[in-house]
């Protein structure tokens, strides 16, 4: 199907745009929300607390929410989350708005950090059954030879508001306030609610409801039977959790180390975005000339690269640069990944075995983030501030490195 063709879909027109509305709020909300913790500390442990608790939902409630998933209209799953999401974020509206207005304090504000945690948690559980209800609807509006097609236009058009437009003009809006871009966020999320809404679907068949524990072991015994999928959602979880550490660690690497502001940071997150936009739209036909195995493997050698750049130097050339290997890299993981996974999987388990799947491969993110505040704060006295910056970086590396062992002597996929 050429582009036109399948821009002429109009349910996929209505999730792309969905999507891209959403991200677009979410990519400035990726800048503020950190920026609006280091304003009320500096502890890398209380920092990495705030971003355990967004990741920490995938670990707890990924299973059953590939449950409910097969069992109810996936529509109104994405639906209702963006509701609950939207609320959510007018609470971290509230609790800046209370901030701002508070007496200045030299110390550490310990009680709105954890009111912030808290948040951050409630907004994880909306994105996790949200993010499987819309990654397991795609398959029900596309043809299957089409999947790695749309997925790449849908996480270009993604990865260009959510990191490219995104991070940019969130700094532009913290400068008018850190409040307002919490503001615009909740306004993206009311028209992603509006979108979605007009998608029309025809009703989908079904399967019987089964008790939660029997729907769940059906899943997890497909995923038995299916080792590759397995495999690639271990080396997923290992990925992440280094990625998300060192995510969780750049507001103070851009800070600290690189001596950037509000701007300069959401540009440097605007390099990541800018790979991930190439990597969107030139990663299907890469995946394609070189086939599956070859493409995860150019992907696991280029996160080793990109964390040994962050690692080794201080230069926000190079910080650039690894951001945007990164982006490049994981949107061809992801393509090749998810549209084998949307392929293979039987339409009536893919919310099941899609959780499954998540739950390894995100699961392992809560103990990332909170894993490289330990290992700045366990650095710090030993070898200074900057130095225990670079580290979460050069653990990823290592970790990378044994990923990429491991996928080129272990990944075999059937023809």
């Amino acid at each position: 199907m050429s582009y036109s063709l399948l821009w002429s879909n109009r349910n996929y027109r209505l999730l792309l745009s969905g999507g891209a509305a959403a991200n677009l709020g979410d990519g400035v909300a990726a800048v503020a929300m950190p920026w609006l913790a280091t304003l009320l500390t500096r502890d890398p442990l209380m920092i990495s607390a705030v971003a355990m608790a967004e990741y920490l939902p995938w670990l707890l409630f990924a299973l059953p929410a590939g449950v409910l998933t097969d069992r109810a209209d996936r529509r109104l799953l994405m639906i209702r989350a963006d509701c609950a999401r939207l609320a959510l974020t007018l609470c971290v509206v509230a609790v800046t708005l209370s901030i701002s207005t508070a007496p200045p304090s030299s110390g550490e504000q310990t009680e709105p950090v954890a009111t912030l945690a808290t948040i951050a948690f409630l907004l994880g559980t909306a994105a996790v059954v949200r993010g499987n209800a819309a990654q397991t609807l795609l398959p029900s509006i596309i043809a299957s030879d089409d999947l790695e097609r749309a997925n790449g236009q849908m996480w270009s058009a993604e990865q260009v508001m959510g990191r490219f437009v995104g991070p940019p003009l969130a700094g532009a809006l913290i400068a008018a306030g850190i409040v307002v871009p919490f503001g615009f966020n909740t306004a993206m999320l009311a028209l992603t609610v509006g979108i979605v809404w007009l998608i029309a679907l025809p009703v989908r068949r079904t399967t019987e409801h089964r008790r939660f524990w029997s729907a769940l072991l059906e899943g997890l015994e497909w995923m038995r039977r299916n080792p590759a999928i397995l495999r690639l959602a271990i080396m997923l979880g290992a990925i992440n959790a280094v990625s998300v550490g060192g995510l969780t660690i750049l507001v103070l690497y851009a800070q600290e180390v690189l001596h950037l502001a509000a701007t300069g940071y959401g540009f440097l997150l605007t390099c990541g975005a800018a790979g991930g936009v190439l990597g969107g739209l030139a990663m299907p036909n890469i995946a394609r000339r070189i086939g599956m195995r070859a493409s995860l493997v150019l992907a696991l050698a280029t996160f080793v690269l990109l964390h040994l750049l962050l690692g080794l130097f201080s230069s926000m050339v190079l910080a650039g640069l690894a951001l945007f290997l990164e982006a490049a890299a994981g949107m061809l993981w992801n393509v090749v990944t998810v549209s084998y996974r949307q392929r293979l999987i039987p339409n009536e388990l893919l919310g099941r075995v899609n959780s499954v799947y998540r739950f390894f491969g995100w699961g392992a993110m809560p103990f990332g983030a909170m894993g490289a505040g330990f290992l700045v704060s366990v650095l710090e006295p030993a070898v200074g501030r900057v130095a225990a910056l670079h580290g979460p970086y050069l653990l990823g590396a290592l970790v990378g490195g044994v990923m990429l062992v491991y996928g080129t002597l272990r990944l075999r996929f059937e023809r």
